[in-house]
């Protein structure tokens, strides 16, 4: 029997995103977030804004993203606590995404 490991996890940039407008309090902390992780990983966390809906827009590019760990999404209590009461239907699935 022979041990294995895996690839290292950052081979390439990661997206963050936010479902909010540039320059708001959320882009902010993103921002600074996203400058540590990029240390800590070795590779840049690029911030992708992606405002409108109450953050459904960004839940859904999200959710639709490849399941490969490289984008993340940087979310507030509006993306599941709210959404979920204010909406009928969301285009993504709110337990699935976590």
């Amino acid at each position: 029997m022979s041990a294995r490991s895996q690839a290292d996890y950052a081979r390439q940039p990661s997206r963050m995103v936010v479902g909010f407008a540039s320059g708001g309090i959320s882009d902010v902390l993103a921002r600074a977030i996203a400058a540590k992780v990029s240390v800590n990983i070795g590779q840049q966390v690029i911030v992708d804004n992606k405002p409108g809906a109450g953050t459904t827009i960004a839940g859904d590019l999200v959710a639709r993203a490849a399941p490969d760990g490289y984008t993340i999404w940087f979310q507030d209590i509006t993306s599941h606590a709210i959404n979920a009461w204010l909406y009928n239907r969301l285009p993504y699935d709110l337990v699935k995404t976590q």
